[in-house]
């Protein structure tokens, strides 16, 4: 039924359809007296009085109407008695934030006035209803756990942006970030909150105090005797910094952890509930009631087994009950309360989703019976409702709540119908909902119940001498095995608890990305599809509102569900359609990137901007891929990039007007802003196509519709009848094979995007517990091994140490458990394998991609980039848990990627500076290990010898650092003085991170300096400007370097202290680091090919070699005389300058001058012109 007005008279004037009783068979309807039997049954009265069948009235549909209202009315409160204001409390109904006068600062506050986001320092708000009298209570629902103050304040408290609540007097605040609580002074009070938590502040203003509870558990009563009496009264408030985000329930939904004798601000709707819970029995009697006709008597039966099948008596007796149902299910305190606690009632006997057909039953006779939009509000508020149990529910060795929560929204989303209206309507524009695939970390492990998972802990407790945990060690005792194991066991059973909740979310994204539910419209998944889509744009637009950022920690677990599900339908398309390619070998195909069916916002292209890339590659787009632009276009979207920035400063500006004056509007806390531009490419690129593989004739332009990414169809995505959907314009170089359903590329290149917006920061900032772990390791070791040498009579010394012992091992104790989680949910070896797909995807995507020549610059720039990181992850932030030589394929992997990082980093179709650089950090980083070093040997023989061209280019006109970094690396090991790890002076310092690429071992690459020689030794114009500017940048680096040594020395010697600026002497410590490697450059020169010194037929051999000699004089001059600057900068031994002494630069030279030496004297004939004369 569609929506045709508003209030219960709508929906009643379709339920009357049996008022004519004179013709009850004919229209389905049973006799008279098992209807009134039926009836009397689904509606027993609550009365006291003769209980007898045949001392009740008949009861037809006539009288049912009366009947019902009747039975609702019993215990209903009088009108009179239901408005009176409650005792000891004054203001309005319903209870939200103040946001009109009652705030400081400058505030987000959601469209329901209850959810705030702090946008300045210390921004404080207040609610719009106080107390004097009695005992009161609400709910603060924690989104993030940054630096909050929580609870109360009087009318007269004055905030600021640095004093909020709590810091003035007649205020009163618990603080979790620092576990303290406050009222102008402050003392130590409660435990530490997380994202996820529920503060509940009480106030009892007969006693006089204050308490706090987290989750349930009274953190103790936090202030007595607060102040009361006439004119005194307490509003809930609270201050947050930056960033932070808070929900408040007031009673506006029943609060979670309800205290006995505490009264929520808002009033309950008692009179609503109570018409709820009956109607709800009474929809409990017709499920469990059926009618035999034939016995004509009534039959008990199992709920769970109900069906919807059209019987009419059963349909008018629910359409009676629905007439006063459906708009109570409006109402987010009663579909909370009422709803989705029968729901979850259905799934409690546990089994499988399938096996509970009811709710799926129930949902049809939702569409059946109430009106569109009250269904649509109803299953709205119902998600909200299940999102927020799902993500505030306490963590529990079984993973209870969140398991019941989310069988609960898979048998919801099961239901076509409903599944697409959520879809379209409220997962992604209401809703967060990437909540409900987020796996929450607990902060205490011991609520979590992982002390009883995990009863053994364990962690490393044996290092290498560069303080590294030994992968094997060979030292372990019986006793260390033994708890290692029993530690791995726990870990084990978590992780498998873990699985249970995660197959739940894989469930759920199976669901939203069926394809073949279209009986009731457009497929899940094409809308799914756009609203990713939409999402994406969101959290990679820099123009979107602050606080629609998705949480990185949310994009990890929706990453690797979605990568699950995506690839679970790939294979299940690819068994149906057995030519195309299993999702081992997926990738993304290059048309995607230069077609106009795919917006990629306003992120970056290899080759620039994509308005200069559609003007000066039209051509090839023409001739390559048969895509035609049309030159009016061209400029239009010229035009139209030239307009971006002003027209979203103006879109911003009214936004930012308001923002000055106060507290802020804006989209809900769950929901996505609109953006300033949105779809700028596909609505004003005009993208026409010939029809693909055409003989060589003239193209023919056919329009492509281009339509905003929330307005594509299945059409535009998939294609049908000749047209190619998403892979319009195939190139030539790309394979004519089917691949997989288009939708799922275009997921698949969302996902790629996702890893890049944040989900790889998040990985990286995860990796912070395992070095805790380390760190407090190494501190316990070092302990214990005071404690056994400290001597017996300093029994205080003794007694210090084992104190430390006590809290080192405690802290481990917790550490080693919740690592054991975020191993679980992160770091698994599941979870690496994704990653790794991913990367796999990415190197083939660039591979296609970079076959079609000069269209591969309209590939994004985030495809290298997660190539790079994804890389990088699973090297450094999954081992040693999992190690990378274990993938499959884990070599010719590696092999692949050093063909991409060898060839792309000089590639002059890529223009962006960062990119270039990060490519050649990643090959300088590549080089440095021997695996991936290796991997860098086994491309082919002439993308090494381009690779090795590219490094020897001149160095002026373009970054030379890393260049010059990675030609060290391939020398180190082989050098004069060179097999060092870590310069001879520091051995006896620990590292910082010994992860390092500058602190691996030497492993130098014979096969890559012997095509550096040949190079040197056949082009000699190349060999001189190559060594002509290493000679240069040399002369620049060490005169860089003097130069700051000497304003160094003189800062020193000054009588007043002086402290030298940090930023200084690290700039001084890296032009030091350059002169030595430039100087291990020339010596892997000279060594390699001595005779572009030393063969005088060179022209410029002389010139170089004189120049040589005057620089390494320049070097000995200033570096060898006693009690000279250098000697006494080395001497003052400042931090920042560790790295410069006199060995790292003496032994460079001295390399150079020994193999000059050398080599000239086993050439002499060469350095002697005329003895070569003579002999002629």
């Amino acid at each position: 039924m569609s929506s045709k007005g508003g209030g219960t008279a709508l929906t009643r004037r379709n339920y009357r359809l049996s008022s004519d009783t004179d013709k009850p068979r004919s229209t389905g309807i049973v006799n008279e007296k098992l209807l009134s039997d039926y009836l009397h049954h689904v509606f027993p009265s609550t009365k006291q009085g003769p209980a007898l069948a045949s001392l009740r009235k008949p009861l037809g549909f006539q009288d049912l109407g009366a009947h019902l209202e009747r039975l609702l009315s019993e215990g209903e409160p009088a009108e009179e008695s239901r408005d009176q204001p409650v005792e000891g409390r004054l203001g309005p109904q319903p209870v939200v934030l103040d946001h009109t006068s009652g705030f400081e600062g400058l505030l987000f506050v959601d469209d329901d006035l209850l959810g705030v986001i702090g946008h300045s320092n210390f921004s404080s708000i207040r609610a719009t209803t106080c107390v004097y009298k009695g005992k009161w209570a609400y709910e603060v629902l924690i989104s993030s756990q940054g630096l909050m103050q929580i609870g109360w304040c009087t009318l007269n408290c004055r905030f600021n942006q640095e004093e909020g609540v709590g810091d003035t007097p007649d205020s009163y605040a618990y603080d979790g970030n620092r576990v303290r609580k406050w009222n102008v002074t402050t003392t130590n009070y409660g435990k530490s909150w997380a994202a996820g938590d529920i503060v509940s502040c009480l106030i009892d203003l007969d006693e006089g105090t204050i308490t706090f509870c987290l989750n349930g558990q009274s953190l103790g009563t936090a202030f007595t005797n607060i102040k009361t009496g006439p004119g005194v009264a307490y509003f809930p408030a609270i201050s947050l910094s930056f960033k932070e985000s808070v929900a408040f329930n007031f009673g506006s939904r029943p609060l979670r952890y309800p205290v006995e004798g505490y009264l929520p601000l808002q009033n309950p709707p008692t009179a609503d509930l109570m018409k709820a819970h009956k109607l709800l029995g009474y929809i409990k009697n017709v499920l469990a009631t059926a009618i035999d006709t034939q016995e004509e008597k009534l039959l008990e039966k199992d709920c769970a087994v109900w069906r919807l099948h059209g019987e009419p008596t059963v349909l008018v007796t629910l359409a009676h009950i629905f007439n006063h149902f459906a708009p109570l299910m409006c109402k987010v305190y009663l579909v909370e309360d009422v709803l989705m606690d029968f729901l979850l009632g259905i799934l409690e006997g546990g089994g499988s989703v399938d096996e509970h057909p009811l709710i799926q039953q129930l949902l049809d006779l939702f569409w059946l019976l109430m009106e569109d939009y009250e269904v649509n509000e109803c299953l709205k508020q119902l998600m909200m409702s299940l999102l927020r149990a799902y993500r505030f529910s306490p963590i529990i060795p079984d993973l209870g709540f969140q398991i019941h929560y989310l069988r609960l929204t898979t048998a919801i989303l099961r239901h076509e119908k409903s599944r697409k209206y959520l879809l379209s309507n409220v997962l992604f524009d209401v809703l967060r909902s990437v909540v409900f695939f987020y796996v929450k970390t607990p902060l205490r492990v011991k609520e979590a119940g992982l002390e009883e998972l995990i009863p053994t802990t364990w962690w490393p407790t044996h290092f290498d001498k560069e303080g590294k945990d030994e992968r094997e060690p060979k030292e372990e005792s019986a006793d260390e095995r033994l708890r290692r194991r029993a530690y791995e066991r726990g870990c084990q059973r978590l992780k498998k608890r873990i699985e249970v909740v995660e197959e739940l979310q894989v469930q759920i994204l199976r669901l939203l990305l069926n394809n073949k539910d279209k009986t009731t419209g457009e497929a899940s998944r094409y809308i799914f599809l756009n609203k990713f889509r939409k999402f994406l744009q969101e959290n990679a637009s820099n123009r979107g509102h602050p606080t629609a950022l998705c949480p990185p920690e949310y994009m990890v677990c929706f990453l690797h569900r979605l990568i699950t599900a995506v690839r679970s339908c790939w294979d299940e398309g690819n068994r149906k359609s057995p030519g195309s390619i299993s999702s081992e070998d997926a990738y993304v195909p290059p048309q995607l990137f230069y077609n106009g069916k795919v917006d990629y916002f306003d992120l970056q292209r290899l080759g620039g901007l994509l308005s200069h890339l559609k003007k000066t590659l039209k051509d090839d787009l023409a001739s390559k891929a048969n895509i035609i632009i049309d030159p009016a276009e061209i400029q239009t979207t010229s035009m139209d990039d030239l307009d971006e920035d002003e027209e979203s400063g103006a879109a911003q500006r009214p936004f930012g007007a308001a923002a000055m004056g106060g507290a802020l509007a804006r989209p809900s806390w769950l929901s996505s802003p609109t953006l300033g531009r949105a779809n700028r490419f596909l609505s004003t690129a005009a993208v026409s196509l010939m029809t693909p593989r055409r003989p060589l004739t003239q193209p023919e332009k056919v329009k492509v519709r281009t339509l905003a990414v929330e307005q594509r169809t299945e059409e535009d995505i998939e294609g049908s009848h000749g047209n190619d959907g998403l892979l319009l314009g195939r190139p030539l170089e790309e394979p004519d094979q089917p691949i997989a359903d288009k939708s799922l590329l275009e997921i698949v290149d969302g996902i790629v995007m996702m890893y890049n917006l944040s989900v790889h920061q998040q990985l990286g900032k995860m990796v912070v517990v395992s070095d805790d772990v380390h760190e407090y390791a190494v501190a316990l070791k070092d302990t214990e091994e005071k404690i056994a040498r400290c001597p017996a009579r300093r029994a205080d010394i003794l007694e210090e140490l084992q104190k430390s012992q006590k809290v080192f091992a405690e802290k481990l104790n917790h550490l080693s458990r919740r690592l054991a989680w975020i191993n679980a949910t992160i770091y698994s070896k599941e979870k690496m394998l994704d990653v790794y797909w991913l990367l796999c995807v990415c190197i083939r995507t660039i591979e296609h991609a970079d076959n079609t020549g000069s269209l591969f610059a309209f590939a994004p720039e985030f495809y290298l980039n997660v190539a790079m990181n994804a890389y990088s992850a699973l090297k450094n932030y999954f081992s040693p848990a999992n190690s990378m030589e274990e993938l499959p394929g884990y070599e010719e992997t590696l092999t692949q990627l050093a063909a991409i990082l060898a060839k792309h980093f000089a590639d002059p179709r890529i223009v962006g500076t960062d990119i270039k650089d990060s490519l050649m950090q990643a090959l300088a980083s590549y080089v440095c290990y021997p695996q991936s070093l290796r991997a860098v040997e086994r491309i082919p023989e002439e993308q090494r010898v381009a690779m090795m061209r590219n490094l020897l280019a001149p160095y002026e006109q373009r970054p030379w650092a890393q260049t010059n970094w990675i030609l060290v690396r391939l020398w180190r090991g082989c050098g004069f003085g060179y097999r060092y790890t870590r310069l001879p002076h520091l051995l006896k310092t620990k590292p910082e991170d010994a992860n390092l690429p500058s602190l691996q071992k030497p492993c130098p690459s014979l096969l890559l300096q012997r095509h550096m020689a040949e190079l040197l030794s056949m082009d000699k114009d190349m060999a001189a400007s190559f060594l002509n500017s290493v000679l240069n940048q040399l002369n620049w680096a060490f005169s860089e370097f003097i130069g700051m040594i000497q304003e160094i020395q003189q800062a020193a010697e000054r009588p007043e202290r002086n402290f030298v600026d940090t930023r200084q002497l690290k700039v001084c410590a890296t032009c030091f680091d350059l002169s030595v490697s430039l100087l291990r450059v020339l010596e892997m020169t000279v060594t390699l090919v001595p005779e572009i010194f030393l063969d005088w037929s060179r022209p410029s051999a002389e010139l170089l070699l004189r120049r040589l000699a005057q620089l390494l004089n320049q070097v000995l001059n200033r570096v060898t005389a006693e009690k000279n600057l250098f000697d006494r900068v080395v001497n003052l031994r400042l931090p920042g300058l560790e790295s410069v002494d006199h060995y790292p630069i003496l032994v460079a030279v001295t390399g150079i001058l020994v193999r000059i030496l050398v080599d000239g004297d086993r050439q002499g004939g060469l350095l002697l012109p005329w003895k070569r004369k003579s002999s002629l």
